[in-house]
């Protein structure tokens, strides 16, 4: 039907004045993806758009260039799951490496076979008979060069949320997760077997090893475990460290990363998990068994 009043209708689509059509002449919108981010930083400043929408919005421009070799987690350190292992080993390393999903090798690292669902190892403790390559998911491949926008699309339609990520060679690469992906959007997300920034700073593991965050305090970590740890220092510098985290990576020399292993005053610290350069968890045992072990009542068991 049409419109009776058809002033008003095109009153109603274009409000704009003219000195405002003469600036989007002169002036017109961003061009390239840098001038887009700079726009977005003008809304925000003029309280158009939060803080949050901004971010979001600069992640999902950004991600349009990025690749899954990008954002990967390299090969030497990924965290695989040995098929010949024995069900017990297994569980050890899914606690201590605490993600939800492994992806499984048999012989070679390289020769992926699978992907493992931590909490598909529970039905083997319930049916040791089982077969754990009947609780194989199917592995998916992708190569290095695959836009971050297709493989999300990817992840989506096929409902996966691990690939594999093959170099130009055809080897492995690293791997890349939907949480990988997403993260470029929204920012960290936790994973259903992290555990929360407040449940404590150390916790007892099975293997009589020990989970520290990052962020404890060098006075606390010193206490429990009987040692000094700014005494043990391998530096003569004046730096002063409040933080496990902060002396571990200075000690080190370098952003540490996932899987890394550092030995101080009779402590091996091995790096579990990073946030934006920073190490969030470390797993801390005794380098000989003589080494001392906790002596204040550590937080819950893992």
């Amino acid at each position: 039907m049409s419109d009776p009043y058809p002033a008003r209708t095109a009153e109603r689509e274009d409000k704009r004045s003219f000195l405002q059509k003469l600036a989007e002449f002169i002036h017109p919108g961003p061009d390239s993806a840098a001038e887009l981010i700079e726009t977005l930083a003008e809304a925000e400043d003029n309280q158009i758009i939060n803080t949050e929408s901004r971010l979001m919005i600069e992640g999902v421009i950004r991600m349009a260039d990025m690749t899954a070799g990008d954002v990967m987690v390299a090969a030497p350190r990924m965290d695989l799951l040995n098929i010949e292992d024995p069900v017990d080993q297994l569980m050890h390393q899914v606690i201590d490496t605490a993600h939800s999903r492994f992806p499984v090798y048999e012989g070679e690292r390289e020769n992926v076979i699978g992907i493992l669902l931590a909490k598909d190892l529970l039905k083997l403790q319930r049916a040791p008979e089982l077969n754990i390559r009947a609780l194989l998911r199917p592995a998916v491949f992708i190569p290095e060069s695959k836009g971050l926008n297709d493989l999300l699309r990817q992840f989506r339609d096929n409902r996966n949320h691990l690939a594999i990520v093959i170099d130009e060679y055809g080897r492995t690469a690293g791997l890349i997760t939907i949480e990988d992906v997403l993260e470029q959007i929204v920012g960290e997300i936790e994973d259903e077997f992290d555990i929360a920034d407040d449940a404590g700073d150390i916790f007892g593991l099975p293997d009589r090893s020990f989970r520290v965050s990052g962020d404890t305090a060098l006075e606390r970590v010193s206490e429990a475990f009987g040692v000094d740890l700014k005494q043990a220092r391998q530096g003569e510098d004046d730096h002063d460290f409040d933080t496990l985290g902060g002396l571990i990576a200075h000690e080190m020399g370098h952003v540490p990363h996932r899987g890394e292993t550092y030995e101080l005053a009779g402590l091996r610290f091995v790096v579990l998990h990073t946030r934006a350069g920073v190490v969030r968890w470390f797993k801390v045992s005794p380098v000989t068994p003589l080494a001392p072990v906790p002596t204040v009542k550590p937080g819950p068991t893992a």
